[in-house]
């Protein structure tokens, strides 16, 4: 059985667009490209490098393969290194122009796809931006865990992690580090079902079975 990894970098107000540079995607008018840069520390660099310490495919969205075909075949580095023969598989509706090595398309039933890569022997499936198709995963309880990146800073507009449309679960921390440059490093897991209570600890008042019955 394999994993959905969704790794993000992330801002306070839940923004993940263009994390690496200016012209990395400046779709909507998005002005702050690059906002991770001043951040990373040897202790980021270090978490880095386990999240890909282990073998695993990539699963990409098309604007996040595109950006990532033109940057890492020609890149002779650490990262380069794994991504470059790792297999992508890719959702996009051009799968004729998906030219990087080894790379594979999902399909146009993308849900199912991924729901029967899942059910089969394998590295686990690692999310790098992509923020469209992290919607769609969202959306169908699809992503088993969750390793965020938050950095210090308010971005306002941009496209967001979590858009208001995923399916409702519960999430337990397994692991968490903060860098010296104020980035929090945090692991979640799936965990079943989101449990609910009440701290009232007497029988409601006139004054809130009144509100109550206002709001409905």
């Amino acid at each position: 059985m394999r994993k959905i990894i969704a790794a993000t970098f992330v801002s306070l107000d839940g923004v993940m667009q263009a994390p690496g540079g200016p012209e990395e995607d400046p779709v909507g008018g998005f002005e702050f490209g690059g906002w991770t840069f001043h951040y990373f520390d040897e202790v980021a660099g270090v978490a880095m490098e386990e999240t890909f310490a282990k073998p695993f495919a990539l699963l990409l969205g098309r604007r996040t393969y595109d950006i990532f075909a033109a940057y890492w075949p020609y890149q002779k580095d650490a990262i380069g290194d794994v991504f470059n023969p790792a297999t992508k598989y890719v959702a996009t509706h051009r799968p004729d122009t998906l030219t990087w090595e080894n790379t594979q398309w999902l399909g146009d039933d993308i849900v199912a796809a991924l729901r029967n890569l899942k059910k089969e022997d394998g590295p686990d499936l690692l999310i790098q931006g992509s923020s469209e198709l992290i919607q769609t995963l969202l959306a169908n309880g699809l992503i088993d865990e969750i390793r965020l990146m938050i950095f210090p800073l308010l971005l306002g507009k941009g496209k967001r992690l979590f858009d208001g449309g995923a399916m409702p679960a519960a999430f337990k921390l397994v692991k968490s580090q903060a860098t010296t440059t104020g980035v929090i490093m945090a692991t979640y897991e799936r965990s079943g079902e989101i449990k609910v209570g009440s701290f009232a600890t007497q029988e409601p008042s006139e004054a809130e079975l009144e509100r109550r019955k206002n709001w409905k």
